[in-house]
């Protein structure tokens, strides 16, 4: 370790002469910024690489099997009251005013009484007047009842962004059969005995807004885990500021009732289309892609994906999201990720369905180097949500200090490194993922585990490596 610090010196010593007298672009300027210290050799493993896969000893020392069933017990039982909490509140919201509200009952009322009534200038327009429940006389087309509610799929979701407040927001969604439309709900919880559940999506049919799907209407078969669904932000004025900065909005499915999904889809008859076969397609184009790169990224994730989301953010001068095929170019070859031509061309084919030549660079991180599923992901959004406790999107490199608890690593109790080695080794590991020296933004956390996740390939050895060391 020393002797690799020291070459690491000479070589920044070096640098530093050589941009006195060379002047730089601005392009050639960040990629020096994001490649200090990389080995170039592509098996030589930096020290930051060494100190990252420290974390995934804890994958050899195994969760406690009480502790965890009595942990996951109660998750379970405070999951299934939060869905009943907001399946029960969708119920009232749509029951209770469904006949009572639907414009339609005014219309048919009023000429009713404009063929029984004589007009009457001191008689105030319906509007105006009080009318209750039991005055209704008409059954409308668009009356719901508890029948046609229950014929449902309830599924779990969460937005995918960068911005840890949004990115943790708990929601629940439905997608209701009879009429083919969706809804979705956020549920809040204050303290322990308060909780508030309020209207996401408006109850409504939508439509597919990007992918080979655009335009195309939500049926039964878009509805599964790691699926996405995608909103236009302005067709919804009432959510967050930081959501509508976005033109779309991009929920992914991380759970959902299969009981129910599996009785629908038997009673269903949708169609499969030639959607479906170039869907799969190209799956596999950018699958083959992904595993090529997981190769390359199994011992070094951690630092390349930090490095290349930093990266990427800073060519980002725009602060939309959106780079062009040249930028992903040059940061793949920045940072050593070796993709062929033909790869590549086909990946940018996908990915830039609309043709304008620009691609979210999350997305594209996403497609071409792939992602940990949805079971691990939720472990790393606890994680983060425990340590931000003021739900702000961000944590303190003071308070993560605090929790991180390293006395349970093999090292540790084998006693070759002390808990504050250990703790020192994984924050400056994390702190190399910061674009801040001080703090920890929900993105940076979440590509750290990333690329820790790439080289576990059992999901709870990778679960075991949040878990020990957060206690959740």
């Amino acid at each position: 370790m020393k002797e690799a610090y020291k070459q690491y010196s000479q070589r920044k010593a070096e640098k530093a002469k050589s941009n006195v007298t060379h002047q730089q672009s601005p392009r050639k300027r960040i990629n020096d910024e994001c490649v200090q210290g990389e080995e170039v050799i592509m098996g030589d493993l930096t020290t930051l690489d060494r100190k990252a896969l420290l974390q995934q000893g804890y994958a050899d020392n195994r969760y406690s099997a009480q502790r965890s069933t009595r942990k996951s017990d109660a998750e379970i039982v405070a999951a299934e009251k939060k869905k009943q909490t907001v399946a029960e509140q969708v119920m009232i919201d749509h029951l209770s005013r469904a006949v009572i509200s639907d414009p339609e009952q005014n219309v048919t009322i009023e000429k009713e009484e404009s063929a029984s009534v004589l007009p009457d200038a001191r008689r105030a327009p319906l509007r105006f007047r009080r009318r209750a429940l039991h005055e209704t006389k008409i059954r409308t087309h668009s009356t719901l009842t508890e029948n046609m509610l229950s014929h449902k799929v309830q599924f779990d979701g969460r937005i995918i962004s960068r911005n840890g407040h949004d990115a943790c927001r708990e929601l629940i969604g439905f997608f209701f059969t009879h009429d083919q439309s969706l809804t979705v709900y956020e549920y809040r919880q204050f303290g322990k005995n308060r909780t508030n559940v309020l209207p996401f999506i408006q109850k409504n049919v939508y439509s597919h807004q990007r992918g080979r799907r655009k335009g195309k209407q939500y049926q039964l078969g878009d509805f599964y885990i790691g699926g996405n669904l995608t909103f236009l932000s302005s067709d919804h004025p009432r959510l967050p500021e930081s959501i509508r900065e976005n033109t779309l909005l991009i929920l992914r499915i991380t759970n959902i009732d299969q009981i129910a999904l599996d009785s629908l889809k038997a009673d269903s008859v949708e169609r499969e289309d030639d959607i479906t076969s170039q869907e799969a397609s190209d799956k596999l184009v950018l699958k083959a892609v992904q595993d090529m790169l997981k190769e390359q990224l199994r011992n070094r994730g951690v630092r390349i994906l930090t490095g290349l989301g930093k990266y990427l953010q800073q060519l980002d001068k725009e602060g939309n999201g959106l780079l062009d095929k040249a930028d992903f170019k040059q940061a793949l070859k920045v940072f050593h990720l070796e993709v062929s031509e033909n790869d590549f061309e086909s990946s940018w084919l996908i990915l830039n369905g609309n043709g304008n030549g620009k691609v979210d660079y999350g997305e594209f991180k996403r497609a071409v180097i792939g992602e940990m599923n949805e079971y691990r992901k939720s472990f790393v959004r606890k994680a983060f949500m425990k340590l931000d406790f003021n739900k702000t999107g961000s944590v303190s490199i003071i308070d993560i200090r605090k929790c991180y608890c390293a006395k349970e690593h093999p090292q540790v109790i084998s006693g070759h490194s002390t808990e504050e080695e250990i703790k020192s080794s994984f924050l400056e590991t994390l702190k190399d993922a910061c674009s801040k020296s001080d703090e920890v933004s929900y993105g940076e956390f979440e590509d750290f585990y990333e690329g820790l996740s790439i080289g576990i390939a059992d999901d709870e050895d990778f679960v075991n490596v949040l878990r020990i060391p957060w206690g959740i």
